[in-house]
C-alpha cells in the first residue's frame, strides 16, 4: 500500500537518498528542506522532477516553517502516513570548549527539531488512529565518546522521547522508531557541510596538544572503520524502505544499521531492553 511520508532534511546526504529510494518503491514522499528557492534551489528541483515527489519549504527550527509545511501536506493529502526526522547537525570538540550558545545550536535542529515536527503531525495522526514516526539517532544510541558529548546528548534526548512516546500512543496505535546509523560517508562527515563544533579557542588551548591528538586519532579511527567495511548511505534508505513496508504493530522501537558494530549494537539494545523490564517489574510489581 502506497503512504504518504513526510521527510525532513532532503538536501543532501540520507535524506536525499530516502526521497528518492521511497519514491522509487511507489510512496509518495514530501521532501522537506530549507532554501527551496535559495541556496539549495538546485537540489528542491532535482527532487521535485521525481515522480511521487513534492518538495516543500521547512526549517525545523522554526515553528511557523514546520506548522506551514504539515499543514500544506495535509491540505493537500488529508493525511501523513509517516513521518521520518532525518534533519540534523553535527559538532565535535570539548564539552568545556562549547559555548551554551553553540550547545542549543546543535539542540535547536536535532532535538526541538524533532518535537516540532511531533506536535505538527500527531493532532492528524492520532484522529487518523495510526502513524509511524521514524527517528534518526547515533550508532552510539546509548553511550558517548569523548569530543562528541553535546552533539550525542542532543541524540539521547531523542532516543528518551522516542522511547516515552510509544507508550504514550499505543492506543492510537502510533509506532516510534530510532535508527541508528552509525558513520556513514555523507555531507556531513566528509567535510562539505559545516559542523557546529567547538567554539571557546581559549578553552581548546588550555587543553594543549594532547587533546588534539586524542580527537585527531579518534576520527582518523572513525574514518578508517568506515572505509574498511565499505559503509553506503543507501543502506540507512533501504532501512527506511523496510520500516515504512513492516506490518502496523511489527516494528522494533530501535533499529541499528551500524555494519562497523558487528552486532553488538543490537546486543547493547536486547540487553538495555531486558535491564528495564526488571527495572519496571520492581517499581510496578
Amino acid at each position: 500500500m502506497s503512504k504518504l511520508i513526510l521527510i525532513t532534511g532532503t538536501s543532501t546526504g540520507f535524506g536525499k537518498l530516502m526521497t528518492t529510494t521511497l519514491a522509487a518503491a511507489g510512496h509518495t514522499v514530501i521532501a522537506g528542506m530549507r532554501g527551496t528557492t535559495g541556496r539549495n534551489a538546485a537540489a528542491a528541483q532535482e527532487l521535485a522532477a521525481i515522480p511521487r515527489v513534492e518538495v516543500v519549504e521547512l526549517d525545523v527550527t522554526s515553528d511557523k516553517s514546520v506548522q506551514q509545511a504539515v499543514g500544506q501536506t495535509l491540505a493537500r493529502h488529508g493525511r501523513i502516513d509517516v513521518l521520518v526526522n532525518n534533519a540534523g547537525i553535527t559538532g565535535y570538540g570539548l564539552v568545556e570548549a562549547f559555548s551554551l550558545e553553540r550547545v542549543r545550536e546543535l539542540f535547536e535542529v536535532n532535538f526541538y527539531g524533532v518535537l516540532r515536527t511531533y506536535h505538527a503531525v500527531l493532532p492528524a495522526m492520532r484522529q487518523a488512529k495510526r502513524g509511524l514516526v521514524i527517528n534518526l539517532t547515533s550508532g552510539a544510541s546509548g553511550h558517548t565518546l569523548p569530543f562528541m558529548g553535546p552533539y550525542l546528548a542532543s541524540k539521547f534526548a531523542v532516543e528518551s522521547i522516542t522511547e516515552g512516546i510509544q507508550e504514550e500512543l499505543r492506543d492510537y496505535h502510533i509506532e516510534n522508531v530510532t535508527i541508528q546509523p552509525g558513520v556513514y560517508p555523507t555531507e556531513m562527515t566528509d567535510g562539505t557541510k559545516t559542523t557546529t563544533d567547538a567554539d571557546r579557542a581559549d578553552i581548546v588551548a588550555e587543553y594543549g596538544e594532547a587533546a588534539v591528538a586524542q580527537f585527531n586519532s579518534l576520527v582518523g579511527g572513525l574514518v578508517g572503520k568506515m572505509v574498511a567495511h565499505h559503509m553506503n548511505p543507501q543502506t540507512i534508505a533501504d532501512g527506511v524502505l523496510q520500516l515504512v513496508n513492516m506490518a502496523d504493530g511489527t516494528r522494533p522501537l530501535r533499529y541499528p544499521l551500524d555494519a562497523i558494530a558487528e552486532g553488538t549494537d543490537q546486543e547493547f539494545i536486547d540487553a538495555r531492553a531486558s535491564i528495564k523490564a526488571k527495572w519496571l517489574a520492581k517499581y510496578t510489581a
